[in-house]
C-alpha cells in the first residue's frame, strides 16, 4: 500500500497492475490468517450455555452485517425462533457467518430476500436461512462445510472457505448438525439443528485443522 501510494503515478500501468495483485493477495492472506484463528478458537473452546432468545440473537447479527448491505435493496424476513440452551457468542457468529454468506450469495439480485425461521422436528428445534441468491449444484453439497472448500471461483464470489466450517464446528459443539439445500441460480436454504432439551455433558474440544 505505501508502495503504491507513493511511487504508482511513477510506474507504468502494467507494473501498477501487479502491484495491485500483491496488495489484493495480501488482503486476502490476512483474511484467511484471520478466519483460521477463529475457527481453532472455535474448536478449542469451552461452550458457555444459557437459555437465550435466538431472535436477539439474529438482530445482532443482522447489525453485523449492515456494512455489507450498504446500497442493497435486501428484504429481510425474520418468522418466530425459539429460546434454547446455548453459547450467545458463538451462536451470534453462527448467524453472522450465514447472513453474511446470504448478503453475498445474492448480490446479483436486484431485490435480495433473506428469511429465517424455525421448526421442530426429532426434540430437535431446527433453524433455517434462505436465501434467492445464486445457489450451488447439491452434487458438490458435502464440500460445503470443509475447510478451505468453495463451490465458486474467488473472482465471482470472495471469502476464505472457512464461515461454514465455523457454523459447522459450533454447532456441533452444540449436539446439533447443519446441512443445505439448493439449485443453482436458484437460491439455497441452511438448515441447523440444536436439541431443545438439557445441554449434554460431551464437550467437543479440538485443535486447529481437525476434520470438520
Amino acid at each position: 500500500r505505501i508502495l503504491q501510494q507513493t511511487y504508482g503515478a511513477l510506474l507504468p500501468e502494467d507494473a501498477q497492475h501487479y502491484l495491485e495483485r500483491i496488495r489484493s493477495a495480501a488482503k486476502h492472506m490476512s483474511e484467511l490468517v484471520e478466519d483460521l484463528l477463529q475457527l481453532a478458537r472455535v474448536g478449542r473452546q469451552t461452550t458457555r450455555r444459557e437459555m437465550q432468545p435466538l431472535r436477539a440473537l439474529v438482530e445482532e447479527a443482522r447489525k453485523d452485517v449492515e456494512p455489507e448491505c450498504t446500497g442493497r435493496d435486501i428484504r429481510w424476513e425474520i418468522g418466530a425462533l425459539p429460546e434454547l440452551e446455548v453459547d450467545p457468542g458463538l451462536f451470534r457468529l453462527v448467524f453472522t457467518n450465514l447472513f453474511s454468506n446470504a448478503v453475498k450469495f445474492t448480490r446479483a439480485r436486484q431485490v435480495a430476500t433473506i428469511e429465517v425461521g424455525s421448526f421442530d422436528g426429532n426434540g430437535m428445534s431446527v433453524i433455517f436461512v434462505r436465501d434467492n441468491g445464486a445457489g450451488f449444484d447439491m452434487r458438490y453439497a458435502d464440500k460445503l462445510f470443509g475447510v478451505f472448500q468453495r463451490l465458486h471461483r474467488q473472482d465471482e464470489f470472495e471469502g476464505t472457505g472457512i464461515g461454514l466450517a465455523t457454523v459447522h464446528r459450533i454447532v456441533q459443539k452444540h449436539g446439533g448438525r447443519v446441512w443445505a439445500e439448493s439449485e443453482l441460480n436458484q437460491g439455497a436454504c441452511f438448515y441447523f439443528s440444536v436439541p431443545t432439551g438439557p445441554a449434554g455433558a460431551t464437550e467437543l474440544r479440538e485443535p486447529m485443522g481437525a476434520a470438520v
